[in-house]
């Protein structure tokens, strides 16, 4: 392997970053299971969970931020990487409720 991929394996395995990706798969995995045992119906009221879905995405802001900050400086191009995966993995966690009008 080159040293681009192993800087970036390196990276992608610490918490800071991989935590967001957690989070967007958890908030993705809580649709699959609300869309699962409730059904996809636009309701007046939000609720528990669609609180719980706002808080996973509103709280990788500030972890995607502080990722950001100290690791861009060093290694721009990993991070860079790292960063493309993350986004990718928050629009997936937003396109049901874009797409489905949640």
């Amino acid at each position: 392997m080159n040293q681009g991929t192993d800087t970036f394996n390196a990276l992608i395995r610490k918490p800071i970053a991989f935590l967001p990706i957690a989070m967007s798969i958890t908030a993705l995995s809580l649709l699959g299971f609300v869309g699962v045992a409730y059904g996809i119906a636009r309701e007046p009221d939000e609720g528990a969970l669609a609180h719980v879905w706002q808080l996973l995405m509103a709280g990788q802001l500030p972890i995607l931020a502080v990722f950001l900050v100290r690791s861009l400086p060093r290694l721009p191009w990993s991070t860079a990487g790292v960063f493309a995966v993350q986004i990718t993995a928050m629009l997936a966690a937003m396109a049901p409720v874009y797409f489905l009008g949640l």
